[in-house]
């Protein structure tokens, strides 16, 4: 069988199926390699790249033949086989974005001890965070026996560290409750593992999960949330309450209750993920402040001038170690680790993720 690329139709997130790899024997040009994807993670992260492919710009990583389709990027990783760029050898194993495919062609510049970023030219006006492939070898952070970890939650608890960074940078925006929707999934229950580490310190907020009935005693078990609310109880919330609103379902339902019963005491409403990809609306009429979308390479480029970027890996890192120890905990771990290969398994777990099927304590790791 030829090696076979993911591809969906964008706006019909249904719609998706396989169509053969032309990365996997398409002739290289000087200055680029090939990478055979051995393993990615696929969560509610990369629905959310599909929900927001248009407007944020997700479609572009790796551009699709087939008109009005695309391939959903996945965070993972890849072994070098075959190059013409020095300084990439081949057999090298790297870490970062790729499709959902078995091999992708990229164009190394930048190259040095710790990878290279992709400088062709159709992500040359992508963001920079997205373009950088790590040297595994080079990688600190990098452990052979957790590859599957970071593969799953290593991007998204970035983002949880820059949310939380965000949050507390500007005070909580004066509330004293962060208040999280889909608050089962990787990135919302990062957010709070981070919001958690701030308690017993001044103005340190109350932190209050959203979640569905069948996730309520997963979620209430992770220990981070002070509070765990299903959906239909929203109202069951303090209404004179300073509240922060952290949307990661992108529910326009749930987002309309939330801003109705919190009104003008919702300080702040931070727009994050779709995991709830079938309700997504705008912000318009709502009551209290306009929803704003949180875009995590902003937060980096601030934090870049404020501490500079040797300091932010840092923090990151330091932060990341101690999530890792809850999420892998041998006796009552966050995340339980499922794997699967072909094109079969990752239909199926795709599906899933849509159908919003998935257990919040599994991760999967798929290969092609």
């Amino acid at each position: 069988m030829s090696a076979q690329s993911f591809i969906v139709r964008r706006g019909q997130l249904h719609e998706a199926r396989f169509i053969d790899d032309e990365a996997a024997s398409v002739a290289l040009r000087p200055g680029q390699v090939r990478l055979r994807i051995d393993a990615f993670a696929l969560t509610s992260n990369n629905i959310t790249y599909a929900a927001f492919g248009e407007t944020m710009r997700y479609w572009d990583f790796f551009p699709c033949a087939v008109p009005d389709h695309g391939r959903i990027p996945v965070w993972g990783f890849a072994d070098v086989v075959e190059s013409g760029v020095e300084g990439v050898a081949v057999g090298e194993r790297f870490y970062g974005y790729f499709p959902v495919s078995r091999f992708v062609v990229l164009e190394p510049e930048k190259v040095g001890a710790s990878g290279f970023s992709d400088g062709a030219p159709h992500r040359r006006e992508l963001h920079a965070v997205y373009n950088r492939y790590a040297r595994c070898s080079a990688d600190p952070g990098y452990r052979p026996e957790l590859e599957a970890e970071i593969a799953l939650l290593r991007p998204l608890f970035t983002t949880s560290f820059l949310i939380d960074d965000f949050l507390a940078d500007n005070d909580f925006f004066g509330a004293s409750t962060v208040l999280l929707s889909s608050a089962s999934s990787k990135t919302a229950y990062g957010t709070a593992f981070c919001l958690s580490q701030r308690r017993g310190t001044p103005g340190a907020p109350r932190i209050v999960g959203l979640t569905s009935a069948a996730n309520r005693a997963f979620t209430a078990g992770l220990g981070c949330y002070d509070e765990v609310v299903d959906y239909d109880a929203i109202t069951s919330l303090p209404a004179g309450t300073p509240t922060v609103y952290v949307d990661m379902s992108g529910s326009a339902p749930v987002r309309s209750q939330v801003h109705a019963h919190f009104d003008q005491q919702l300080r702040y409403s931070c727009s994050v993920g779709g995991t709830h990809w079938d309700e997504l609306g705008g912000g318009k009429g709502l009551a209290g402040p306009r929803p704003v979308l949180f875009f995590a390479p902003a937060q980096i480029k601030k934090r870049h001038g404020d501490w500079g970027p040797a300091e932010l890996g840092r923090r990151i890192e330091a932060a990341w170690l101690a999530f890792l120890k809850p999420a892998t905990d041998s006796a009552s771990p966050w995340l339980t680790v499922e794997r699967g290969a072909g094109p079969g398994a990752v239909e199926q777990v795709y599906r899933e993720l849509l159908g919003g099927g998935t257990r919040p304590q599994t991760g999967h790791v798929l290969s092609l």
